[in-house]
């Protein structure tokens, strides 16, 4: 089987196979404020850390219909600051609350039931319940390429934010690393599936002869 993207539904697929074809991807569940103090909180399944050093992740906001930005990028861009909080097991459901597109100015945190927590580099808050946060300030916001199909979309946007600190549950380190199966962290796969993370191996690189 081969076709060009966006072409799915003529090679026989009902839905755009790349999320299924790329996956697992961790969930960067973003929180943001916006200048008006208003706070964001939403999961978004195109993100990564893209640099240890410097320390770097990104995020990136699909194409919307309409002219206006998602609330998390509007807030980004006006406060140049924003929080990745990891989302455990325990945490899918509420996470699965603040997808919901509620309108600008309601809190999903509120929304989800979420406690929040203060930061020490941001003014941002954090998911208190989760097992690993990262503040970060803005470094860059990319306008992505208008799509070549689907003329009526908007303009996807890549954030780039520099971490600044990081927050991490006492109970998920054990000697002296992070044993992501005391949390079990929720991937996303394709259409509206999930993986939760509980089944690790290591593989020693080989010797360098």
């Amino acid at each position: 089987m081969y076709f060009r993207p966006g072409l799915h539904k003529e090679a026989g697929l009902s839905f755009s196979p790349i999320k299924a074809i790329v996956s697992p991807r961790p969930i960067g569940w973003i929180s943001s404020c916006g200048k008006d103090g208003s706070i964001n909180l939403a999961p978004y399944s195109y993100f990564n850390a893209i640099s240890e050093l410097p320390p770097m992740v990104m995020f990136s906001s699909a194409p919307s219909g309409n002219a206006q930005h998602k609330d998390s990028l509007r807030n980004v861009i006006e406060t140049e600051e924003f929080v990745v909080n990891v989302v455990s097991a325990a945490l899918g459901d509420a996470m699965n609350i603040t997808s919901a597109d509620l309108a600008y100015g309601q809190n999903e945190f509120t929304a989800a039931g979420l406690e929040m927590a203060d930061c020490n580099t941001v003014k941002v808050p954090r998911v208190a319940a989760a097992p690993a946060a990262l503040e970060c300030k803005l470094w860059k916001v990319i306008e992505l390429p208008k799509p070549e199909t689907g003329a009526e979309t908007g303009i996807g946007v890549m954030v780039i934010g520099t971490i600044t600190g990081i927050h991490i549950a006492d109970e998920t380190v054990k000697d002296g690393k992070i044993d992501v199966t005391s949390y079990q962290p929720l991937a996303r796969l394709g259409y509206m599936d999930y993986a939760r993370i509980n089944d690790v191996f290591a593989m020693p690189r080989p010797a360098v002869k």
